[in-house]
Protein backbone atom coordinates (compact mmCIF):
# COMPACT_ATOMS: atom_id res chain seq x y z
CA UNK A 1 0.00 0.00 0.00
CA UNK A 2 1.32 3.45 -0.88
CA UNK A 3 1.59 6.25 1.64
CA UNK A 4 0.42 9.82 0.95
CA UNK A 5 4.03 10.51 -0.04
CA UNK A 6 3.92 7.75 -2.66
CA UNK A 7 6.35 5.51 -0.74
CA UNK A 8 5.52 1.86 -0.42
CA UNK A 9 4.61 0.73 3.10
CA UNK A 10 6.56 -2.39 4.15
CA UNK A 11 3.42 -4.23 5.34
CA UNK A 12 -0.30 -3.95 5.06
CA UNK A 13 -1.43 -1.27 7.53
CA UNK A 14 -2.36 -2.66 10.92
CA UNK A 15 -2.85 0.26 13.29
CA UNK A 16 -1.95 -0.63 16.86
CA UNK A 17 -3.33 1.73 19.49
CA UNK A 18 -5.71 1.67 22.43
CA UNK A 19 -7.92 4.60 23.30
CA UNK A 20 -10.86 5.31 25.54
CA UNK A 21 -12.89 8.43 26.16
CA UNK A 22 -12.32 8.28 29.95
CA UNK A 23 -8.56 7.58 30.04
CA UNK A 24 -6.67 10.24 31.97
CA UNK A 25 -3.22 8.78 31.23
CA UNK A 26 -1.82 8.63 27.72
CA UNK A 27 1.30 6.74 26.74
CA UNK A 28 2.84 8.05 23.52
CA UNK A 29 5.45 5.68 22.15
CA UNK A 30 7.24 5.39 18.84
CA UNK A 31 5.63 2.76 16.59
CA UNK A 32 4.80 -0.92 16.85
CA UNK A 33 7.74 -3.32 16.48
CA UNK A 34 7.60 -6.74 14.86
CA UNK A 35 6.10 -8.52 17.90
CA UNK A 36 3.47 -5.84 18.44
CA UNK A 37 2.64 -5.82 14.74
CA UNK A 38 2.02 -9.56 14.99
CA UNK A 39 0.00 -9.39 18.22
CA UNK A 40 -1.98 -6.24 17.40
CA UNK A 41 -1.62 -5.13 21.04
CA UNK A 42 0.83 -2.39 22.09
CA UNK A 43 3.85 -3.16 24.27
CA UNK A 44 3.48 -6.97 24.13
CA UNK A 45 7.23 -7.36 24.24
CA UNK A 46 10.08 -7.01 26.77
CA UNK A 47 9.90 -3.21 26.40
CA UNK A 48 6.29 -3.37 27.58
CA UNK A 49 7.29 -5.48 30.58
CA UNK A 50 9.87 -2.87 31.55
CA UNK A 51 7.49 0.05 30.95
CA UNK A 52 4.81 -1.54 33.14
CA UNK A 53 7.45 -2.06 35.82
CA UNK A 54 8.53 1.59 35.57
CA UNK A 55 4.90 2.69 35.95
CA UNK A 56 4.13 0.14 38.68
CA UNK A 57 1.12 -1.07 36.68
CA UNK A 58 -0.30 -4.52 36.24
CA UNK A 59 -1.15 -5.69 32.72
CA UNK A 60 -4.83 -5.32 33.60
CA UNK A 61 -4.36 -1.67 34.59
CA UNK A 62 -2.05 -0.91 31.66
CA UNK A 63 -4.51 -2.22 29.07
CA UNK A 64 -7.64 -0.74 30.70
CA UNK A 65 -8.73 1.84 28.10
CA UNK A 66 -10.91 3.50 30.72
CA UNK A 67 -7.70 4.52 32.48
CA UNK A 68 -4.85 4.42 29.96
CA UNK A 69 -4.65 5.28 26.28
CA UNK A 70 -1.71 4.07 24.21
CA UNK A 71 -1.10 6.16 21.12
CA UNK A 72 2.17 5.68 19.23
CA UNK A 73 3.65 8.28 16.92
CA UNK A 74 3.27 5.87 14.03
CA UNK A 75 0.27 3.57 14.30
CA UNK A 76 1.69 0.85 12.05
CA UNK A 77 4.95 -1.10 12.03
CA UNK A 78 7.39 0.96 9.93
CA UNK A 79 9.59 -1.96 8.89
CA UNK A 80 13.22 -2.79 9.60
CA UNK A 81 16.44 -1.05 8.66
CA UNK A 82 19.42 -2.82 7.05
CA UNK A 83 20.74 -3.86 10.48
CA UNK A 84 17.43 -5.40 11.61
CA UNK A 85 16.37 -2.55 13.88
CA UNK A 86 13.00 -0.86 13.66
CA UNK A 87 12.75 2.09 11.32
CA UNK A 88 11.55 5.42 12.75
CA UNK A 89 7.79 6.01 12.86
CA UNK A 90 6.35 7.13 9.54
CA UNK A 91 5.86 10.91 9.66
CA UNK A 92 2.72 10.92 7.54
CA UNK A 93 0.87 8.91 10.18
CA UNK A 94 1.40 11.52 12.90
CA UNK A 95 0.87 14.40 10.48
CA UNK A 96 -2.42 12.99 9.24
CA UNK A 97 -3.96 11.36 12.33
CA UNK A 98 -2.41 12.62 15.57
CA UNK A 99 -4.09 16.03 15.94
CA UNK A 100 -7.43 14.60 14.79
CA UNK A 101 -7.30 11.84 17.38
CA UNK A 102 -6.21 14.11 20.24
CA UNK A 103 -9.07 16.52 19.48
CA UNK A 104 -11.45 13.72 20.45
CA UNK A 105 -9.54 12.84 23.62
CA UNK A 106 -9.37 16.04 25.68
CA UNK A 107 -9.57 14.28 29.04
CA UNK A 108 -5.86 13.42 29.37
CA UNK A 109 -4.16 14.75 32.49
CA UNK A 110 -0.80 12.97 32.15
CA UNK A 111 0.94 12.24 28.86
CA UNK A 112 4.02 10.02 28.97
CA UNK A 113 6.38 10.74 26.09
CA UNK A 114 8.28 7.52 25.48
CA UNK A 115 11.26 8.26 23.27
CA UNK A 116 12.56 11.12 21.23
CA UNK A 117 9.90 11.14 18.50
CA UNK A 118 7.03 11.61 20.94
CA UNK A 119 9.01 14.19 22.89
CA UNK A 120 9.78 16.32 19.84
CA UNK A 121 6.19 16.15 18.61
CA UNK A 122 4.48 17.03 21.89
CA UNK A 123 7.05 19.36 23.45
CA UNK A 124 7.98 21.17 20.26
CA UNK A 125 10.51 23.91 20.90
CA UNK A 126 10.59 23.22 24.63
CA UNK A 127 12.23 19.83 23.96
CA UNK A 128 15.94 20.00 24.68
CA UNK A 129 18.74 19.17 22.26
CA UNK A 130 18.71 15.43 22.91
CA UNK A 131 16.78 12.76 24.75
CA UNK A 132 18.97 12.82 27.86
CA UNK A 133 18.60 16.57 28.31
CA UNK A 134 14.85 16.41 27.68
CA UNK A 135 14.28 13.58 30.17
CA UNK A 136 16.60 15.28 32.70
CA UNK A 137 14.37 18.38 32.47
CA UNK A 138 11.28 16.36 33.42
CA UNK A 139 10.48 18.66 36.34
CA UNK A 140 10.13 21.59 33.94
CA UNK A 141 7.31 19.74 32.20
CA UNK A 142 5.79 18.19 35.34
CA UNK A 143 5.73 21.30 37.55
CA UNK A 144 3.06 23.18 35.71
CA UNK A 145 -0.43 24.42 36.39
CA UNK A 146 -1.57 23.37 32.93
CA UNK A 147 -4.42 20.84 32.78
CA UNK A 148 -2.16 18.33 30.98
CA UNK A 149 1.32 17.46 32.17
CA UNK A 150 3.94 15.81 30.00
CA UNK A 151 6.63 13.49 31.33
CA UNK A 152 9.45 12.52 28.94
CA UNK A 153 10.86 9.01 29.28
CA UNK A 154 13.54 7.05 27.45
CA UNK A 155 12.38 4.07 25.45
CA UNK A 156 12.16 1.03 27.76
CA UNK A 157 14.19 -1.11 25.34
CA UNK A 158 17.08 -3.23 26.59
CA UNK A 159 19.19 -1.11 24.25
CA UNK A 160 18.88 1.68 26.82
CA UNK A 161 20.34 -0.29 29.75
CA UNK A 162 23.60 1.71 29.57
CA UNK A 163 21.63 4.99 29.50
CA UNK A 164 19.71 3.96 32.62
CA UNK A 165 22.95 3.03 34.43
CA UNK A 166 24.55 6.38 33.47
CA UNK A 167 21.52 8.35 34.68
CA UNK A 168 20.60 7.04 38.16
CA UNK A 169 18.35 10.08 38.77
CA UNK A 170 15.90 8.47 36.34
CA UNK A 171 15.12 5.56 38.66
CA UNK A 172 15.80 7.45 41.90
CA UNK A 173 13.83 10.65 41.22
CA UNK A 174 11.67 10.55 38.10
CA UNK A 175 10.13 7.08 38.49
CA UNK A 176 8.95 7.55 42.12
CA UNK A 177 7.37 10.89 41.15
CA UNK A 178 5.73 9.32 38.09
CA UNK A 179 4.38 6.35 40.07
CA UNK A 180 2.83 8.76 42.58
CA UNK A 181 1.12 10.75 39.82
CA UNK A 182 -0.15 7.59 38.17
CA UNK A 183 -1.48 6.28 41.46
CA UNK A 184 -3.54 9.47 41.93
CA UNK A 185 -5.02 9.21 38.43
CA UNK A 186 -5.81 5.50 38.73
CA UNK A 187 -8.12 6.01 41.74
Amino acid sequence: MDSPRGERLPHEPRPVLRVGSRAKICICGQAPGTRVHASGKPFTDPSGDRLRSWLNMSEEQFYDTGRVAIIPMGFCFPGLDSKGGDLPPRRECAEHWRARLFEHLPQFRLVLLVGQYAQKWHLGKSAKGNLTDTVAAWRDYADTNEPVRYIPLPHPSWRNNAWIRKNPWFENDLLPFLRGEISKLME
